[in-house]
């Protein structure tokens, strides 16, 4: 993937977090694609993970990452939809991004 298939995939999500990331992306931000060249992963598997992280977030008065509750919805709608893992890191901020099966667009974003 290169960076501008990634911007391009962020700018088809209207969220504050995608907006952001694409933001630090333009700016010159590193990114990794962890499962290119390797079989994409069910949203529900991403799911079951996150949404446990930010219910134990709750529970332990531990301050969520932006982007994460709606990340977590976004992730549940896209069901067992297969779904490829980002990263997006700047000297500011880190950014987890969930890419649908095709790169063409951002599932869920947060950071």
């Amino acid at each position: 993937m290169i960076r501008s298939d990634l911007e391009s995939a962020l700018a088809r999500d209207d969220s504050s977090s995608a907006r952001a990331a694409r933001l630090a992306l333009q700016a010159g931000a590193d990114f990794e694609l962890f499962s290119e060249g390797h079989q994409a992963i069910s949203a529900r598997q991403f799911w079951d993970t996150w949404a446990f992280r930010h219910q134990t977030m709750l529970e332990t008065g531990v301050t969520p990452r932006p982007g994460l509750a709606e990340a977590v919805d976004k992730l549940q709608a896209a069901g067992t939809s297969l779904v490829h893992l980002a990263r997006i890191t700047s000297p500011q901020r880190r950014f987890v991004i969930f890419l649908a099966e095709d790169l063409t667009h951002c599932i869920a974003c947060m950071g």
